[in-house]
């Protein structure tokens, strides 16, 4: 299964709870920090409510 590498790039500050709570939810906390997940529907879905907030990378294996 492919690998996304989601980094986060830009403050949630000022917007949405909504957004803020998908960002906590991907396992990102701080500006810089990345995460690794699979290419799931479910992810792709969150990534794209913060597409604007966050930069995304495809891992290959």
């Amino acid at each position: 299964m492919a690998k996304l590498k989601i980094t986060y790039k830009k403050s949630a500050i000022g917007y949405a709870q909504d957004q803020k709570d998908t960002v906590a939810a991907l396992g990102l906390k701080k500006l810089g920090a990345s995460v690794v997940h699979d290419d799931t529907p479910a992810i792709r879905g969150m990534i794209h409510k913060v597409q604007h907030l966050v930069e995304v990378e495809e891992l290959v294996e």
